[in-house]
């Protein structure tokens, strides 16, 4: 596409003595492969009839492109459609895969996402934002960036004051060889428990309140003491280290790793000195006590990053990650990725280090993403411990995968989960239904598992075989003209960081196949060794394509 926009802005500058900025369209096949408004455009410009530019156009690039194209017509009140040649259509269908994005070339970027509290369950958003993040790293690497992912969590804060304050109460004081009877599998869901009581307990009981916040005090001095001995420090260290282990499983599970962890209390400190330090240069104030960043000259709203107990709040651990993240990555772009609520959060600690670090806030992007409900569901609330977990959405798309299929495959429900998430565009609640997103026949992840194990059994039926393109009938030129386009699939989806283009377009490419199947004998046919290097394309761009999803190829399901 690159190739063919130069060459029409060459012919405008040569003909019509102007510069116009060329943008090209996918039309509908039966119209050619190309498509551009470029004549409308210069007739405004140069006061003509749209479809006599068009025409001059049509005509001189015809000329310029010669035996790349097989036509350049005018179709309605100027447009100009562009018909490649088979050479050249053959040509993107062979490079599809290899033909990849250089925005990120050379360039450090760090990717956040998941997020979860150790003390805390996994619910389905830390699902999705795992999904989604993990394949939006995966397409910065692939346009060349050296990706480093991370996870953030709060190991320290008013949570953990909450839960720790139910633990003791489950273990009838501070007793840490009690632990020790907690079963292994059942450690997480307990630590989950105790949070919703500790939470209830600080919404409803005062006295209970006020033991919480000293519990809170006491994390903290853990870490100013180094203190990993005491009986309430064992507690404390036992349970933090339950859930990095319960993360650890689930992200190895759905195939999700991370490079570091930056627990709070690894950050806090900088952010605190940060804020103290900044608090003195005039870019916070002393508001009661407490130390506030004024967003309402910018449009946002004031929030405390420093409270009155000089506890640094969530702002001051971000404002610490925020710069953990420069120290260690020195990065060229740094993306967050989070729920929706965070959206104006992230707006007002991100304005103020822009106040002292430009650089760092310059570089970072926040993405947000909606509420993962279940089909009929409504949104729950891990305060009232009705949470939507993140195994519950892999369980019920268990059931519904074994419903369907009869089977029990993790392969085919992971791929499910991620599709169904993945195939919509960032930003919006994400309805998760089980039955859709393990159909064989929609537009799901299983299906497109399936296409490809399909492809690959035609090849290996016919291993050995010659397979080279030299022309093309009908039904194969749709099929490669399909194949080539996914590098400009792939570089609108590294521009947005969106991976929703990549999953519209697999769809639409395994139609493309199924089409072309109907219409044509692969196996055992004259033109075998042409069909048989199309399959073979097609099945390493939707291996391509998903693999930057994060979702597995089978060559057999």
């Amino acid at each position: 596409m690159e190739e063919m926009q130069k060459a029409l802005e060459r012919v405008i500058r040569n003909v019509f003595g102007t510069d116009v900025k060329v943008e090209l369209s996918r039309p509908d096949a039966q119209f050619g492969d190309y498509a551009t408004n470029a004549a409308l455009q210069l007739a405004g410009r140069l006061k003509r009839n749209p479809r006599e530019v068009a025409g001059e156009l049509a005509a001189k690039l015809s000329e310029e492109l010669g035996d790349r194209v097989r036509e350049v017509s005018i179709a309605g009140p100027g447009f100009v459609n562009i018909t490649l040649s088979d050479s050249v259509l053959i040509g993107q269908a062979l490079a599809a895969t290899a033909s990849k994005p250089q925005n990120y070339k050379g360039q450090v970027v760090v990717t956040e996402y998941s997020d979860p509290n150790p003390f805390k369950v996994l619910h389905a958003g830390h699902l999705y934002t795992s999904v989604v993040g993990f394949a939006i790293s995966n397409l910065v690497e692939a346009a060349g960036g050296e990706i480093h992912r991370v996870n953030f969590g709060g190991d320290v804060g008013l949570h953990v004051g909450k839960t720790m304050w139910a633990i003791l109460k489950e273990l009838g004081g501070e007793h840490p060889e009690k632990l020790a009877d907690i079963p292994e599998g059942q450690r997480a869901e307990w630590m989950a428990k105790c949070y919703v009581a500790g939470t209830n307990a600080y919404e409803d009981d005062e006295p209970a309140k006020a033991e919480i916040v000293e519990l809170n005090k006491r994390v903290y001095q853990l870490f100013a003491s180094n203190d990993h001995d005491s009986p309430f420090a064992q507690i404390y260290w036992t349970c933090r280290e339950w859930s990095y282990d319960y993360f650890n499983a689930f992200y190895a599970r759905i195939g999700t790793p991370f490079e570091k962890y930056y627990p709070e209390s690894e950050v806090a400190d900088l952010g605190l000195k940060t804020v103290r330090e900044q608090l003195e240069k005039g870019v916070f104030k002393d508001s009661d006590g407490a130390v506030v960043f004024e967003g309402e000259p910018y449009g946002l709203h004031t929030r405390v990053f420093i409270n009155s107990h000089n506890i640094p709040t969530y702002e001051a651990k971000d404002v610490g990650l925020i710069m953990h993240k420069w120290q260690d990555y020195h990065f060229k772009k740094s993306v967050i990725i989070t729920g929706n609520e965070q959206e104006q959060y992230m707006a007002v600690v991100l304005k103020a280090v822009e106040q002292f670090a430009p650089e760092m806030a310059a570089a970072t992007s926040h993405l947000t993403h909606g509420i993962v409900k279940l089909k009929g569901g409504v949104k729950m609330s891990s305060r009232k411990g009705n949470i939507l977990r993140a195994v519950d959405v892999l369980d019920v798309a268990h059931q519904a995968n074994k419903k369907a299929t009869g089977r029990d495959d993790e392969q085919a429900v992971l791929g499910a989960v991620k599709y169904a998430f993945l195939k919509n565009r960032i930003g919006a609640d994400i309805l998760y239904d089980p039955e859709e997103s393990v159909s064989l026949e929609g537009n799901s992840g299983p299906y497109l598992q399936y296409a490809h194990a399909r492809a690959r059994s035609i090849l290996t039926k016919a291993e050995g075989a010659e397979r080279n393109i030299a022309d093309l009938d009908e039904a194969e030129r749709q099929l490669a003209r399909k194949i080539g386009e996914y590098p400009e699939v792939l570089q609108k989806a590294v521009n947005e960081l969106l991976p929703h283009h990549i999953c519209t377009y697999l769809y639409e490419l395994a139609q493309e196949f199924n089409r072309f199947y109907e219409k044509s004998k692969v196996i055992g046919d004259p033109r075998q060794a042409t069909r048989l290097k199309l399959v073979e394309l097609y099945a390493s761009t939707l291996k391509d394509g998903l693999n930057l999803l994060g979702i597995s190829a089978p060559d057999k399901m």
